[in-house]
């Protein structure tokens, strides 16, 4: 794959990941994909995530993050693509992201514009299985305007490899960030992380103020049963300096 000459400027780990996927009208998405991209679907369906995980292991160019070591970030995202000289560039594009650390929130504002948000946030994990323990169970909430808010799934097994042209690996595939500038212009980000292995959810919940946190669009969307729930092992990761595009 060819990519914009950059190096990382951020490495880190990707922990314990709940993604909860959710189908959603292309309509409600137009209005926020970046200019040079468009929107990526899966047989046809366009998709939106809310994703918890852990950070772990923060360095930013290179450089531990003091306190800032290992938080929680909460995210909800959808997916575009951009033809490149080597193909399609499969990307994400951040609704809004929720992290407690204000470093994280101010870094990512400036270097990328993205809409990060600093709140209370905490995590509870349950491991299960002999003699390696896989992910049970993982929770990830938020306090908000004085509402406790909660992303969670309970994994139905242990995880395996993902499988070929699922819908897990439409939604954990795709290696490019997108961001909308204050100018109409559009930010291109690489991130490299290995092929994750995932566990299909036997349940999961979302109990959060929608509509508060990400806009009227997405209510009636994310007020749905979800199309999947998965969790997943997670990484290293390395993300890149932004191009514009």
């Amino acid at each position: 794959m060819q990519a914009p000459a950059t190096r990382p400027l951020l490495r880190a780990a990707w922990r314990h990941l709940v993604l909860v996927n959710y189908e959603i009208e292309p309509r409600a998405l137009s209005p926020l994909v970046p200019r040079g991209t468009e929107l990526d679907t899966f047989e046809g369906r366009s998709y939106v995530s809310m994703v918890g995980f852990l950070f772990q292991d923060t360095r930013l160019w290179g450089i531990p993050l003091l306190f800032h070591q290992e938080f929680e970030e909460v995210n909800l995202r959808f997916y575009v693509r951009r033809r490149g000289a080597e193909g399609w560039r499969r990307g994400v594009v951040f609704v809004r992201e929720i992290v407690s650390r204000p470093l994280i929130s101010i870094a990512a504002r400036a270097l990328y514009n993205e809409n990060y948000l600093t709140l209370p946030t905490r995590h509870a994990l349950e491991f299960t299985g002999e003699p390696q323990p896989w992910l049970r169970s993982a929770s990830y909430s938020w306090r908000d305007r004085g509402r406790e808010q909660r992303l969670s799934a309970l994994a139905a097994r242990a995880p395996t490899d993902l499988a070929d042209g699922s819908l897990e690996e439409f939604i954990t595939e795709h290696f490019w960030g997108y961001c909308a500038q204050r100018d109409g212009g559009t930010l291109e980000y690489r991130v490299e992380h290995p092929r994750w292995r995932v566990s299909p959810a036997a349940s999961s919940v979302l109990d959060c103020d929608v509509a508060g946190l990400y806009g009227e669009r997405f209510v009636e969307a994310l007020r749905a049963s979800p199309s999947s729930a998965f969790l997943a092992e997670g990484s290293a990761v390395a993300v890149h300096g932004g191009v514009r595009i």
